[in-house]
């Protein structure tokens, strides 16, 4: 079971960024960074984030690449001005790890957990042990069991989720009221 009072700069959040970070548009992906549209409190979370965890790394799947629908320059520019944006807000984000695939099976599809695999093997020293996933769907819980890590869910765009599923350790309405309990538990 997660307790938040055990977090500490030895732990790694892996976040989910449509639905958690940002609104997700209705039956539509976000194509420009002009469409993207933190939610209420996100930056100011990823300033807490910031002080709180080692590592923090988006994990995304975006099928709108690998439909066509969204360029992939207009992706990447929708990630450094997202990065930008939460650093102007003393936030961070050591990586974002996407996914174009459209094919369920692929490895890098979550909830499968190759996108979680390539960020291990970029930064050798996460503790794996010490790592938790935050997101949307039950998908994203799943990657974060697949993974081996803790896991957070928000209920942002799925309130009919049942909560109490084995996938899930625990759950907040928002980012940042997730955030601001972290930084209670922790400050006690």
């Amino acid at each position: 079971m997660l307790k938040l009072n055990k977090i500490n700069k030895e732990w790694t959040l892996f976040i989910d960024r449509d639905g958690v970070i940002n609104h997700e548009k209705t039956n539509d992906y976000i194509h420009k960074w002009e469409e993207f549209l933190f939610y209420e409190g996100a930056p100011e979370a990823f300033e807490i984030f910031a002080k709180i965890f080692k590592y923090i790394i988006v994990i995304t799947n975006q099928k709108g690449v690998g439909k066509g629908l969204t360029n992939e320059a207009d992706l990447i520019t929708i990630h450094q001005n997202m990065q930008a944006a939460i650093q102007n807000a003393k936030g961070k984000i050591d990586a974002v790890y996407y996914c174009p695939d459209l094919d369920d099976t692929s490895k890098n599809r979550k909830p499968n957990p190759g996108m979680g695999l390539q960020a291990l093997a970029h930064f050798k020293d996460i503790d794996i042990t010490k790592a938790l996933m935050v997101g949307n769907t039950l998908s994203d819980m799943h990657f974060g069991r697949n993974l081996g890590v803790h896991t957070v869910f928000l209920t942002t765009t799925r309130p009919e989720v049942d909560i109490t599923d084995l996938v899930i350790d625990l759950a907040y309405p928002t980012l940042i009221a997730f955030a601001q309990a972290l930084l209670q538990k922790i400050v006690k």
